[in-house]
């Protein structure tokens, strides 16, 4: 029988390093020092080959390693990940998330009947207040979003894909993320679908986490060019046109039979 939502080790984290196990020790060791009694199992991509940085560790958690023999994108790792989750949450996590106490259990024990992805809010570094809520993108959105006047919205519309805490069930019932994204886009996709099929996104407005952000598409053309590539994809998507009419039409919709 699942676990309730609210029960010990509800949680399943999936990371995946690219050659950044030296990232992932650290906050290995931050959920193994605040949250051991909610996480049931850590599931570690390693991406490509790297030395072995946690040789000889041991956590309060299980930790199943996963060597993939060729790199994989965002999307397939996670949803490789998923393949080995039995929980009733499944946390995707970026190796270079950082926490100063638990914020895992208070984050589940605030999620609604109806929320299907949940996240706290996120302090980008050198930033005193946490990044703010993030509307629809579009090419409009992009060239505006530093203008003085720029009106964020209230709820986030999509939340990126460093810190995403998914109900299982919903992140099952819209067959995860979509693989045709490398490496961006993939976040606001299925924030998007996670909507569309009835799900809320909430956001832990009391609980911070931090991002020690490496900004790689500012610098490498390669990244510059897979982040446009998959916004012209987003742009493209059945996905994309469905959940901006239901940003413009509604506030959202609700699952039959729930709260």
């Amino acid at each position: 029988m699942p676990m309730p939502p609210s029960s010990p080790a509800s949680i399943t984290v999936s990371i995946v390093s690219h050659g950044q196990l030296d990232l992932v020790r650290p906050l290995m060791e931050e959920l193994d020092r605040f949250s051991r009694g909610t996480v049931a199992k850590v599931v570690l991509t390693i991406n490509i080959p790297e030395t072995d940085a946690l040789a000889g560790l041991h956590w309060g958690f299980e930790v199943e390693r996963i060597e993939n023999p060729a790199p994989m994108g965002f999307g397939a790792n996670h949803n490789q990940a998923f393949g080995h989750c039995a929980t009733p949450w499944f946390l995707v996590l970026n190796p270079d998330i950082r926490f100063d106490r638990d914020i895992l259990a208070p984050l589940v024990a605030q999620a609604r009947p109806d929320s299907g992805l949940l996240t706290p809010r996120i302090l980008e570094p050198g930033k005193d207040e946490p990044e703010q809520h993030r509307a629809i993108i579009t090419p409009h959105e992009i060239l505006v979003r530093r203008r003085p006047g720029y009106q964020r919205p209230a709820v986030p519309h999509w939340i990126p894909g460093l810190f995403m805490l998914f109900r299982s069930d919903a992140y099952r019932e819209i067959g995860g993320f979509d693989e045709r994204f490398f490496m961006y886009g993939e976040d606001f996709d299925i924030c998007a679908r996670t909507q569309l099929a009835g799900w809320k996104l909430q956001v832990a407005e009391d609980l911070l986490a931090r991002h020690d952000a490496q900004r790689a598409s500012r610098t490498s053309h390669r990244h510059l060019y897979w982040h446009v590539t998959s916004l012209l994809k987003v742009w493209s998507s059945a996905a994309f046109w469905r959940y901006r009419r239901l940003v413009g039409g509604a506030s959202g919709g609700t699952r039959g039979g729930q709260a």
